[in-house]
């Protein structure tokens, strides 16, 4: 398995145990699900059916959270507007030319350019996330739900991560 850390503060963000697609050679879209978290409930990996543990088919109760969220500590932040969203992402950027080979950095900036410009047009069907340690210089995480409006997905800047074998 391969654990995505923020190439700048190193914090842990995602995993390729999640369907991950590469769109436009610039992000990783990483779908996700809402899960239920009861009180008590400990994240082991595991999925009771499959164990051969009951499965729960009463009404759950409990606090739903996206898996990506809970498996990464990812701490929701306040949504930008379209304006400050476009100057936070210029500013990681530039984080981010400081720690890229200058042709690695421009190839991938004029890439993330034209997705970040679709972001920039629907930017309020956004929810905005950042690492668990609150570093601001760290990446922006975006969550938006595909079409069918149930299935949350991540958007991870592709340069932005750096993985790790584990």
């Amino acid at each position: 398995m391969i654990i995505f850390e923020d190439r700048i503060t190193g914090a842990e963000l995602c995993s390729d145990a999640y369907d991950m697609t590469l769109v436009d050679d610039a992000v990783y879209e990483v779908d996700a699900q809402l899960i239920t978290v009861k009180e008590g409930d400990v994240d082991i990996g595991a999925n009771p059916s499959a164990e051969g543990g009951d499965e729960d088919f009463g009404e759950e109760s409990g606090e739903q959270i996206i898996n990506i969220v809970r498996s990464f500590n990812l701490q929701s932040i306040p949504a930008y507007d379209k304006k400050a969203y476009l100057s936070e992402l210029k500013k990681y950027f530039k984080r981010l030319s400081g720690v890229l080979e200058a042709e690695e950095f421009n190839d991938f900036k004029s890439k993330a350019t034209a997705y970040a410009t679709k972001v920039a047009k629907n930017i309020k069907d956004y929810d905005f996330y950042i690492a668990e340690d609150l570093n601001p210089d760290g990446m922006i995480v975006l969550c938006n739900y595909r079409e069918d409006g149930v299935t949350p997905y991540f958007v991870f800047w592709k340069a932005g991560l750096k993985g790790q074998k584990v």
